[in-house]
C-alpha cells in the first residue's frame, strides 16, 4: 500500500468516538440471553505486541492498541478476546500498552490497560492481572494513565515477570512516572526511588493537541535470568528508557541500585532489549524516533555480558546512505542460539525489510533484495487467500508489491518452541509463517495472515437493507465492506473510489439495491476523486459522483426513500443536494454547516437535519430546510433515524436521553426511565407485532447497556451482560430487517459484533390492527411522438483511467425550441470497451454498440436544459474514446 493511503493509519489512534456519556456500573445478567459473534473482517488495525510465553507451548497473547488483549487458540488457530468485559466506565482499558505471561505459573498473565495519557481518557490506567489465562481479571488501579494508543505504543514489553521469582513484577511507566515494581503478583505497585531516568523524550514536546508531546518514558525490562537462583529475584535487569542519551539502564542487585550501561550507543531510542543467554548477548534495536508511524535512521547493537563490549551489529547502518529507517521488531531463535532477526522501523517504500542472522549478527541475509531495478527477489511468498482484502485493492507498480509484507511491525518474534514459526503485527493484521527456516536453506518460506478472531476496526457506520446483503460496514481505516456472510471474511473492501474511512452509509429503503457512502481521504494525494460514491447494486459496485469544493473529509450523507437523490452534508462544507447520483450537486438552504443528515424512510422527498439541538426539516427534496419548533433536544453525542414504513416517525438517541416524534421532528416526546443514550436502531418486529423491535445503546433505569424494545419503547430489555460490554460501543448500531432479534453493533476497536437471541420467541396476541404500507404504483412517463424541432446532443467526458478501466459521464442537452420529455443516447465504441455499471439511465450492450435511455426522472428537459449519466467500464488493449454519438429526444 502507498504512504498516502497509509496516512490514515497514523490516525488509527484518533478514531476514537467521543461520547460525553458517563455509564454507572452495570448489573450482571442479561433480561435475555443472547449468542454474540463477531462480523468476520480477520484483523483491520494496528498489533503492536505479540508475546510467547517461553515455558508453555502455543501460550501466546497479542495486544491491541484499541481492541483490547487476545489469547491464540492452536486447535482453531485463532485468537480468542479477553477484554470484551471492559464497559463504557472504563472504556480505555480497551488500550494495552503492554502484556506479560508469566514463565513460571504459566495461568497468570497481566496487562497494562489504559489508552490515552490526556484528558481524551477520563480514567487512569491499570494492571489488570488473571490467574486463568485471561478468561477473568482482578484490576490494580495506577495513579497515573497509561498511552496504549499514544506515540511509542510498539516499544515494549515494558510489563514483565521476574523468570526466578514470579511474584516480583517490572512496569516502566510514561511521561515522568518511572519504573514501578510489585512483590506480590500484581496486586500492589510501588514506584522504585532507585531509578535515575524517567524518560524525556518526545516527538514534539510543543504538540498544543496534547498527543505527541507525550513521553512513552521506560519502555521495556529484560532480565538475564542467569544472575540468580529459582526462588531469588533476579539480580541482574536491563531497562530500556525514551532517551536517546541513556537509552538503556542496569541493575545487578535486583534493582537496588542502577547505571547506565557503559559504553552505550548515543542518538537513538532502544525501541527493544532482547538477551540471547546461550551466547551472553543482549541486543538492542534502536530508532530515531518512537514510532510507530515513522523512523528514519538507526541501528542494530550487540553488548556482550560478559565483558561489556558493544559491537554494532546492524544490517545497514546509520552511517550508511542506504539506512532511510530504524529498527524495531528484534526476536531471538531459542531453539537456535546465534539466530536472530530484527525489521525496519520503518521503511514505507517500497516495503518493510526482515534481516535475519545466523551468526549473532556478524553477517545479515534480507527478506528480499533488489536485482536489477525496480525487480525485486524475495525469500518469501504471501498467501492471503483467506483474507483476501489485504491487498487493499491495489495495482501497484515495481518495486512495489501487493499484498505488502507489512508496515510498523513493532513487533516480530520467533516461537521459542519451534524455529519454524515466527508470528509479527502489522498496521492492519497479524502475519506468520510455519516454515521459516527455508530462509536459511534458499528456498521460499510462506506467510499467510494469522489473524481469525482478532477483530480491530473502529466501527462508523452499519446498514441492514431489507433486501441483498444483510450488512454493509463504514469502518476507519480499511473502508467498509459489503458483507454477504457474516461468517466469512468479505473478498475485498470498498474500492473505486476507495476511502481511508467511511464516515456515512445510507440505501434508498423503496429501493435498497441503491446506497450512497461518503469518506475521507487526503484531497492532495488524489485530486480528482470525490469523497461521495454511490452503488446500484446494493453495494457489491460502486461508483463516484462529483463534489462541491473544499472538501476533505466525508461527514453524512442520506438517500431519498426511492434513490432519485441525495442529500450531504461533508465535514466544514455547507449541505448539498443532488437529483440522480452526484453528477451536479446545489447547495441546501437553512441548514447549517455540521449537521447531520437523514432521509425519511417512506417520503422521498423529505429530509431531515439535525444541528445545536434542532431538527430542520426539507420537503422539498433537500433543497431548503426549516428548523421545526421542537426545542429541549440534546446537543451532545446525538444519532437519529426514521422508522421504515411510517412517514415523519423519528427516534433520537442523546447524551440526555432517548426522544421519539411521530409528526417529522414538529414534536418530540421524551421516553421516562432512559437519561442517556447513545444510539438507536431497528430490526425485524418481534412475532405478533407490527411496528419495528427497537435497539438502543443507552442508560436505562440506572443500567448502560444495548436493549431492545418490542412494544414501541414501552419497555426494554438489557440484551448484554457484563461479560460483553466491548467498551465504548454503540457508534453505529442497527437491527435487522429480516431476522427477528438479530442486533448489529460497531464498536471502537473490537470490530463488528452481531447478536442473537437465544431464548425462546416472544408470543403475542395483537391488539392493534396491522399497519400496512400500501403500495405506490410508480409514475411512467408516458411515450411522446417528438415534436416537430425537437433536437438534442450527447457530449462524451472520460473523467478517470485506470489499469483495464475507466469512468465516464456524457451530457445531454436539449438544444431544441421545445421541451423534450426523455432522450436515448447511441454510439459504437472501437474497441472491446464494456460498460460495467451505469447510473442515470438504462442501457444495453450487446457488443460494441451501447444504447442508453433516460431513467424516469431525467428524462424531461427545457430547452437548453441539461443534465448527465455516467458509467464504468473495462477494457483491453487502447481505450478509445468515441467521437459520435447520435441523441434522440421523445
Amino acid at each position: 500500500m502507498r504512504k498516502a493511503l497509509l496516512s490514515l493509519l497514523a490516525v488509527a489512534a484518533l478514531l476514537l468516538v467521543t461520547v460525553v456519556v458517563r455509564m454507572t456500573p452495570v448489573s450482571a445478567v442479561a433480561a435475555e440471553p443472547y449468542s454474540y459473534k463477531n462480523v468476520r473482517i480477520d484483523g483491520g488495525g494496528f498489533v503492536p505486541g505479540v508475546v510467547f510465553n517461553p515455558t508453555e507451548r502455543n501460550l501466546i497473547y497479542a495486544r491491541t492498541d484499541i481492541g483490547g488483549a487476545y489469547r491464540w487458540n492452536q486447535s482453531s488457530k485463532s485468537w480468542t478476546p479477553l477484554l470484551d468485559w471492559v464497559g463504557w466506565d472504563k472504556w480505555g482499558w480497551n488500550g494495552v500498552v503492554s502484556l506479560a505471561t508469566d514463565p513460571v505459573e504459566t495461568n497468570r498473565v497481566y496487562a497494562a490497560a489504559g489508552m490515552y495519557t490526556n484528558d481524551w481518557d477520563p480514567n487512569n490506567g491499570a494492571i489488570l492481572r488473571s490467574t486463568n489465562k485471561g478468561d477473568t481479571w482482578q484490576v490494580s488501579p495506577l495513579p497515573f494513565k497509561l498511552g496504549g494508543n499514544m506515540p511509542g505504543r510498539g516499544m515494549g514489553e515494558a510489563l514483565s515477570v521476574d523468570p526466578n521469582k514470579n511474584s516480583v513484577l517490572y512496569f516502566g511507566t510514561p511521561n515522568g512516572n518511572g519504573l514501578w515494581r510489585s512483590t506480590d503478583y500484581g496486586a500492589t505497585w510501588a514506584k522504585v526511588a532507585s531509578f535515575p531516568n524517567p524518560g524525556n523524550y518526545a516527538q514534539d514536546p510543543s504538540d498544543p493537541n496534547g498527543y505527541l508531546n507525550h513521553r512513552p518514558g521506560v519502555v521495556w525490562v529484560t532480565y538475564d535470568p542467569r544472575s540468580s537462583a529459582k526462588g531469588a529475584a533476579t539480580r541482574t535487569i536491563y531497562v530500556g528508557v525514551a532517551d536517546k542519551d541513556n537509552t538503556v539502564y542496569r541493575t545487578t542487585d535486583a534493582g537496588a541500585t542502577w547505571e547506565r550501561l557503559p559504553g552505550q550507543p548515543t542518538g537513538y531510542l532502544a525501541h527493544k532489549g532482547v538477551l540471547d543467554t546461550a551466547n551472553g548477548y543482549l541486543f538492542i534495536a534502536t530508532s530515531d524516533t518512537g514510532g510507530p508511524y515513522d523512523g528514519g535512521k538507526g541501528d542494530v547493537w550487540r553488548y556482550a555480558t560478559a565483558t561489556g563490549t558493544w559491537t554494532q551489529v546492524s544490517p545497514i547502518p546509520s552511517s550508511s546512505a542506504d539506512d532511510y529507517f530504524g529498527y524495531s521488531g528484534l526476536t531471538v531463535d531459542r531453539q537456535d542460539p546465534g539466530t536472530l532477526m530484527v525489521a525496519t522501523q520503518i521503511s514505507w517504500w517500497p516495503d518493510v525489510i526482515f534481516f535475519r542472522s545466523t551468526d549473532s549478527g556478524a553477517t545479515w541475509t534480507r527478506v528480499w533484495d533488489f536485482t536489477s531495478y525496480p525487480n525485486r527477489s524475495f525469500r518469501y511468498k504471501m498467501d492471503v487467500s483467506q483474507v483476501p482484502w489485504l491487498t487493499f485493492g491495489t495495482n501497484p507498480q515495481p518495486p512495489e508489491v501487493t499484498p505488502k509484507l507489512g508496515w510498523m511491525t513493532e513487533s516480530l518474534e520467533i516461537d521459542p518452541f519451534d524455529s519454524d514459526r515466527m508470528m509479527y503485527g502489522t498496521g492492519a493484521t497479524v502475519y506468520g509463517t510455519e516454515d521459516l527456516t527455508r530462509w536459511d536453506t534458499g528456498g521460499q518460506f510462506t506467510i499467510r495472515p494469522m489473524a481469525r478472531g482478532l477483530e480491530e476496526t473502529a466501527v462508523l457506520d452499519l446498514i441492514s437493507p431489507p433486501s441483498g446483503a444483510p450488512l454493509v460496514s463504514a469502518l476507519g481505516d480499511i473502508g467498509g465492506f459489503r458483507h454477504a456472510d457474516l461468517d466469512a471474511v468479505p473478498p475485498m473492501m470498498f474500492t473505486a473510489p476507495n476511502f481511508t474511512s467511511t464516515t456515512s452509509l445510507d440505501y434508498a429503503e423503496r429501493n435498497p439495491s441503491v446506497m450512497a457512502r461518503a469518506g475521507n481521504f487526503t484531497d492532495a494525494d488524489r485530486p480528482n476523486d470525490s469523497h461521495v460514491a454511490f452503488s446500484t447494486d446494493g453495494g457489491a459496485n460502486w461508483f463516484q459522483g462529483t463534489e462541491p469544493g473544499g472538501i476533505n473529509e466525508g461527514g453524512t450523507v442520506a438517500a431519498a426513500a426511492d434513490g432519485s437523490r441525495f442529500v450531504w452534508a461533508p465535514k466544514g462544507v455547507a449541505v448539498h443536494y443532488s437529483v440522480g447520483f452526484g453528477n451536479s450537486w446545489q447547495q441546501s438552504q437553512g441548514l447549517p454547516t455540521g449537521a447531520i443528515v437523514e432521509s425519511d424512510r417512506v417520503n422521498p422527498m423529505k429530509f431531515y437535519g439535525y444541528s445545536g439541538g434542532r431538527l430542520y426539516v426539507s420537503t422539498n427534496g433537500g433543497a431548503t430546510f426549516t428548523a421545526t419548533a421542537a426545542t429541549g433536544l440534546p446537543t451532545a453525542s446525538v444519532h437519529f433515524k426514521a422508522v421504515p414504513g411510517a412517514e415523519g416517525d423519528i427516534w433520537l438517541a442523546g447524551d440526555t436521553g432517548m426522544y421519539r416524534s411521530t409528526d417529522s421532528g414538529a414534536s418530540f416526546t421524551k421516553l421516562p426511565n432512559i437519561t442517556a443514550a447513545v444510539n438507536v436502531g431497528f430490526g425485524k418486529a418481534a412475532p405478533g407485532r407490527t411496528y419495528m423491535a427497537l435497539y438502543a445503546v443507552a442508560t436505562i433505569g440506572g443500567v448502560p447497556g444495548l436493549y431492545r424494545s418490542d412494544d414501541t419503547g414501552a419497555s426494554w430489555i438489557r440484551i448484554n451482560d457484563d461479560q460483553h460490554q466491548w467498551g465504548n460501543m454503540g457508534e453505529a448500531l442497527t437491527g435487522d430487517p429480516r431476522v427477528y432479534g438479530r442486533v448489529y453493533l460497531g464498536t471502537n476497536g473490537r470490530g463488528i459484533i452481531y447478536g442473537t437471541s437465544t431464548g425462546s420467541t416472544p408470543t403475542v396476541t395483537p391488539t392493534v390492527t396491522p399497519t400496512v404500507t400500501p403500495t405506490v404504483t410508480p409514475t411512467v412517463t408516458p411515450t411522446v411522438t417528438p415534436t416537430t424541432g425537437a433536437s438534442c446532443t450527447a457530449t462524451y467526458a472520460q473523467t478517470n483511467q485506470w489499469p483495464g478501466g475507466f469512468q465516464a459521464t456524457i451530457t445531454i442537452k436539449n438544444t431544441g425550441p421545445v421541451p423534450i420529455t426523455g432522450w436515448k443516447v447511441t454510439w459504437t465504441f472501437a474497441g472491446d470497451q464494456k460498460i460495467t455499471q451505469l447510473w442515470s439511465g438504462t442501457h444495453t450492450q450487446p457488443a460494441q454498440t451501447v444504447t442508453v435511455s433516460n431513467a424516469g426522472y431525467n428524462g424531461g428537459l427545457q430547452p437548453n436544459a441539461t443534465t448527465s449519466f455516467g458509467f464504468t467500464a473495462t477494457y483491453s488493449g487502447t481505450n478509445i474514446q468515441p467521437t459520435t454519438l447520435t441523441c434522440t429526444p421523445s
